[in-house]
Parts: structure tokens; sequence; C-alpha cells
């Protein structure tokens, strides 16, 4: 998933950065509001992690901009301010979450995995499709007893199919949000379909994988029953 870290402490902006990528996010980091302005007028973000002391503009303003053609964006408000006026504000004004510096990165990433649950209606770890069960956690996928081995952007890909589902994605959405700033090489070199092949012949030497759809002239989503 794409994140964007607007803050303009740089040590700390990197200390966020590292411990998200390796939990498989794909980062991004804009010091000031209007690099993050630049950056989501040219990019979609699954979450944006918005510090409110900028030193362009208030980060508050920069919610309000963001909003307005970002709607499903996730945003949590990364601050020193700790009143409540403050974060009745930031929530009031859209944002998904609330966190007061100094904080735990830990509990950044827990709060970013609750707001993925509840956006996407995800009340397990674990997914069923079809004949296989999908553990999301630790990012495993199993046919009964047997595990089969996805690479990284395999599962990175099913994955966001998944959390996604039931809904068709192009294939740019789905390299602007695996691949970043690369999405239009990637884009240009078929990685998509060949990522799609490479599941799909994984998959299909234990079951059918019909809930794989390809969706003729968009790209591809995930059929389920809910």
């Amino acid at each position: 998933m794409r994140v964007l870290i607007v803050e303009d402490e740089q040590l700390l902006a990197a200390e966020i950065e590292a411990a998200l990528q390796k939990n498989h996010f794909l980062c991004e980091t804009a010091y000031t509001a209007g690099e993050a302005l630049d950056r989501t007028d040219t990019g979609s973000y699954d979450f944006i992690l918005l510090d409110i002391g900028l030193p362009d503009h208030d980060g508050f303003w920069l919610l309000q901009e963001i909003r307005k053609d970002h709607a499903d964006t996730a945003i949590i408000m990364l601050t020193a301010r700790g009143a409540v006026e403050d974060r009745i504000r930031g929530l009031d004004m859209g944002a998904d979450d609330y966190l007061a510096k100094p904080f735990s990165l830990l509990e950044l990433q827990s709060r970013m995995q609750a707001i993925i649950r509840r956006k996407f209606n995800l009340n397990d770890h674990s997914v069923v499709l079809g004949a296989f069960v999908i553990h999301l956690k630790n990012r495993t996928i199993h046919y009964g007893d047997t595990a089969i081995v996805l690479s990284r952007k395999e599962f990175d890909l099913l994955n966001y199919l998944l959390l996604h589902k039931n809904r068709p994605l192009s294939r740019m959405q789905l390299s602007d949000h695996l691949w970043g700033d690369n999405a239009d090489d990637e884009y240009d070199s078929n990685y998509i379909d060949v990522h799609i092949k490479n599941i799909r012949k994984k998959l299909n030497a234990y079951a059918d994988t019909d809930w794989l759809e390809t969706v003729r002239g968009i790209g591809y989503k995930i059929k389920t029953d809910r």
C-alpha cells in the first residue's frame, strides 16, 4: 500500500519510513505542505500521515485541501499538540485518526492496520478465497496444510486486489499503489499481467482460481460472495 509521510522533522520522517517499509508499505515523504500537495495532485495514496506543524501551512489547512480530491484516502494526524480541541478539530475535518508526539511506531502501525480492517470490512486476519486461505498478517497463503510460496510482489498484488474485492482495478491503479514512482515503467512492460499469470499458475496447481477475474478492457478483480 502507498503511504505519503508529511513531516518536516526529517529524522522522524526517516524513522517512520524505515518502520513501514519493513512491513511492506511503499513510502514517500514530503517535508512541506506545498510538496505534499504537489504529490497528491499527481498521485493517489492509501494512507497519508500528516503532521500539523508544517513550516509553510497549517496541517489543518492541508487536511482540507487534500480532502477535496481524496475522500477515500486514510489520513492520520501526527502532532505535538495533545489538546482535546485539536484532536476533535482534526477528526471533524475528516482525519481518520490522531496520534500525539511522541508516539510508538508500533502503535502507529497498529492504528493503520485497524483502519485497514475497518475500511475494507475485514473482521479477521485470514480470508477464504475458494479452496485457499489467505493469512494477511503473516503474508502466507495455504491450500489445506500446504503453504504456497508467492513472491513479495505477487502477494502484494493479491492482497491489494483482496482489499478491493468485487471492484475492478486497472493495471495502472495496481501499478501506482504497488510500485509508486516507477508505475509507468512497470505498466508499460506488462508487469501486472506477468504477476497475475504467475499467481494463477502457482495456485491452479492445487485448485481453480475462478475468483481471480480478468475484466476486459480494465484490469483485474477478486470476486467474493461478501
